[in-house]
C-alpha cells in the first residue's frame, strides 16, 4: 500500500504518465468536463475545495505555467489570490472563460472539485524535470 503522496488511484497515475509541458486541470462542480478525463474530487457541494485540491496536487505535480479565466479577477479575486500564492514562482496567462473551456480538449485529465464558487479553474502545464 503506498504510504506517501497522492493515494487516489487514478489522479495517481495521471500524475505518473505526465510529460514535459502536458496540461492537466482543476475545475469547480459547474465546469463542463468530459466524463472520459474526469477524476471526480466533488464530495457535495462546496466540498472538497478547490484550493485544498490544488494544494496536494503541487507536492506531487511540478508546474512551469498555468492558465486562469480573465473572470477570475472581478468575480472571485480571493481565490485568484489564494491560487498565486502556491503558484509565485509560475507564470499566469489570463483568457477568456470561453478560451478556458476550450482548451480544455488539450488536457489530459481534469479534476473535479465540490467548490461553488465562480471561476475556481486553472489549467497547469507540468514542468521538466531535468
Amino acid at each position: 500500500m503506498k504510504l506517501k503522496g497522492i493515494l487516489n488511484s487514478d489522479m495517481a497515475k495521471g500524475l505518473a504518465d505526465l510529460g514535459h509541458m502536458d496540461l492537466i486541470a482543476i475545475g469547480d462542480c459547474g465546469l463542463p468536463i468530459d466524463p472520459d478525463k474526469k477524476i471526480d474530487f466533488a464530495l457535495r457541494l462546496g466540498e472538497l475545495k478547490f484550493i485544498d485540491v490544488l494544494e496536494v496536487l503541487l507536492e506531487d505535480f511540478s508546474v512551469e505555467y498555468y492558465y486562469l479565466a480573465e473572470e477570475i479577477k472581478k468575480e472571485n479575486p480571493k481565490q485568484e489570490e489564494n491560487i498565486k500564492k502556491l503558484l509565485k514562482d509560475c507564470e499566469c496567462e489570463y483568457i477568456s472563460h470561453e478560451d478556458f473551456k476550450k482548451k480544455l480538449s488539450d488536457i489530459k485529465f481534469v479534476i473535479r472539485t465540490g467548490e461553488n464558487t465562480p471561476y475556481s479553474n486553472i489549467i497547469l502545464r507540468s514542468k521538466n524535470i531535468f
